[in-house]
């Protein structure tokens, strides 16, 4: 039988008898034993358990409280304050909105000959919220990619991580035979897809560039295309897709459909454009760096053709370029993106001759029919020196009234009548820059093109702040600025515009490209507005010195009683018609070579400016053009 030893400081204890629970010998066997372990252990006190310090217990305490308020805050955060945002997220998973694409308008001539169209493009997008999650996958497909794409891989992913957006343009205008092989592997290809996209196809390209202008992807625009932006601009649809949590679609909804852009019908003859441009382009490889040619229609303002060359061919811009293709177009010294028709700032040379006979006719500073004796020069004496300076001429044009000095070209009789000269009193600097103002010489036309500049005409305040060493304005500068010559900078549109008011009697109009805008969603084209022409000014010079002013640029084209008439190369032109020339000293033997020629004369249907730069002294260049066009324009076979 087992004995067990009853401890001493037990006997005189009791037992609670409500105890019920019977004690099992080996319970009482574990306990010994236990304390026989604490006193080899050194242990004093008689428990398994060790209590736990104070400052334990405390710290434990205060961490369960930091993390509730931590996980409290969050709740709330998440909760309250950013619940209409959860939500907004959950309802972007459920619901996608697609756009439906639909077309911008398009441009068309005077004869509806279509000029800007509509076509297709295709691009490789990457859904980064389709992309499968496992690692290997997705390198498979980057791998793919890549190498139908034949990019870097490291690019591509670089690339989709780092945008901002969830659908990410990999490749934009894909070519036939890359878009062939996509589209067989697409289905392989989870998280890539091919979207097709409307661009702007211009198959006139070079001679056309600088007045319709371009629409780029990114939506950058110039010409027509950024004029009229509002009126082109198409408006997309929307349908909405609702997808379950596996991403299937369960309904979809339109919400509003597409509603296609308005189109332009212009004043241009595109024949008229293609004409100038040919001829001006076959001009510029041999003779001069650079021109402008503008037609004008005189009664209405509506530009019939606008050319400026060297130009660039906008589908570029539309359908994209390489980066070597944008740096060279920059780069280029002869300034392709240059628009020079409306832009472009020249001296104007004897072209400046109609519009200071205007203002001599109408400041009654000389009567058309007296005659100013032409030696070849005026000799100016100075006050206090006894030096003279002389003014040159052309040529001796002997007895020259004011006819006969616009159809030669005649430097010292317009010296005369416009900075005086002699017993005869001049208009002064002061009145040749009001009339020049008049004209339009200064400021914008308005024409509906973006990058229009605006003339300059210098006076007496200019040139005392631009010469702080020659402050003065001298009988020269006058002299000068009555032929065109010296500081004088004016646009090829303003001039033509000018020439325009003098052709149709005294009205100066705002040049108008877009003749109307119309609808042709409907099938057949309806007028949504009609392009009214705009007077910028009228009845500024009397009708009947104008009329004198036609017959000394009439009188240019057929020589009568002016033996070196300036025009008569376009005496042989199947119309009667007006002109006058201009020559543009730059110095070292070069010139802007100018003419502008209005017909027929009897009742005049077209003003045409046309600007050489840069040319030799005895090179013909604008006026073999003016006639190559004008015999076109006017021919049976136009």
């Amino acid at each position: 039988m087992f004995v067990f030893p009853w401890p001493n400081k037990l006997e005189k204890r009791k037992v609670k008898m409500h105890f019920k629970e019977d004690i099992e010998p080996q319970e009482v066997l574990l306990d010994k034993l236990a304390q026989k372990r604490e006193v080899d252990l050194g242990i004093s006190e008689k428990k398994f358990e060790v209590p736990l310090l104070k400052k334990i217990l405390e710290g434990l305490f205060f961490f369960s409280v930091i993390l509730f308020l931590l996980l409290f805050a969050k709740t709330s955060q998440l909760q309250i304050f950013e619940k209409g945002k959860l939500l907004a997220l959950a309802e972007g998973n459920k619901f996608i909105i697609h756009k439906i694409q639909a077309e911008r308008g398009v441009i068309y001539d005077s004869q509806m000959k279509q000029l800007a169209f509509n076509s297709m493009s295709f691009d490789l997008v990457c859904q980064k919220g389709d992309l499968p999650q496992e690692e290997n996958e997705r390198k498979r497909i980057f791998g793919e990619v890549t190498q139908i794409l034949k990019i870097n891989p490291e690019d591509l992913e670089k690339k989709i991580e780092n945008a901002k957006t969830l659908e990410v343009l990999v490749s934009e205008n894909l070519d036939r035979q890359t878009l062939i092989i996509l589209e067989t592997k697409i289905g392989e290809l989870p998280g890539f897809q091919i979207k097709n996209n409307a661009v702007r196809d211009y198959p006139q390209g070079l001679y056309f560039a600088h007045l319709i202008g371009y629409k780029r992807k990114t939506g950058e625009k110039a010409g027509l295309e950024q004029s009229y932006d509002k009126a082109l601009n198409e408006i997309p649809g929307e349908i909405k897709t609702e997808r379950d949590a596996r991403g299937n679609v369960i309904s979809q909804e339109i919400i509003s459909l597409p509603e296609s852009g308005k189109s332009l019908v212009l004043w241009l003859d595109s024949g008229l454009q293609e004409k100038i441009a040919k001829a001006l382009e076959n001009t510029l490889k041999t003779i001069g760096k650079g021109g402008a040619v503008i037609a004008l229609d005189p009664k209405t303002g509506g530009v019939l053709a606008l050319v400026s060359l060297p130009s660039f061919d906008n589908n570029l811009f539309s359908q994209g370029m390489t980066e070597e293709q944008w740096e060279e177009l920059n780069r280029d010294p002869q300034s392709p993106l240059f628009n020079r028709t409306i832009a472009g700032k020249y001296l104007t040379g004897s072209t400046i001759k109609p519009l200071i006979a205007s203002a001599v006719l109408e400041e009654k500073i000389i009567d058309p029919d007296k005659k100013i004796n032409c030696q070849g020069l005026i000799e100016v004496e100075h006050t206090y020196e006894p030096e003279t300076t002389k003014f040159h001429d052309w040529r001796i044009h002997s007895w020259t009234d004011l006819r006969k000095a616009i159809a030669e070209s005649c430097n010292v009789y317009f010296y005369t009548v416009g900075g005086g000269f002699g017993e005869q009193e001049g208009l002064g600097p002061t009145k040749i820059k009001e009339y020049l103002e008049l004209f339009g010489w200064d400021e914008k036309t308005g024409i509906d093109l973006p990058g229009e500049a605006e003339g300059f005409i210098p006076d007496k305040e200019w040139k005392r702040k631009a010469f702080p060493e020659d402050p003065g304005w001298w009988d020269g500068n006058t002299y000068y600025l009555s032929i065109g010559q010296q500081y004088l900078q004016i646009t090829p549109l303003e001039i033509v515009n000018s020439f325009a008011a003098i052709a149709n009697g005294g009205r100066l109009l705002q040049p108008q490209v877009v003749k109307e805008i119309i609808d042709t969603s409907a099938g057949s084209p309806t007028i949504v507005k009609e392009m009214e022409p705009k007077i910028i000014r009228e009845d500024f010079i009397d009708s009947q010195n104008l009329q004198i002013v036609r017959e000394g640029m009439r009188q240019a084209v057929t020589g009568k009683n002016s033996p070196f008439a300036s025009a008569t190369l376009l005496n042989s032109l199947p119309v009667s018609a007006a002109a006058k020339t201009g020559t543009a000293e730059l110095g070292g033997n070069r010139y802007h070579n100018w003419v502008t020629v209005f017909a027929p004369y009897e009742d005049p249907q077209i003003v045409l400016t046309v600007m050489i730069e840069n040319v030799k002294e005895e090179q013909l260049a604008a006026l073999p053009i003016a006639k190559e066009v004008l015999e076109w324009y006017f021919s049976n076979e136009k």
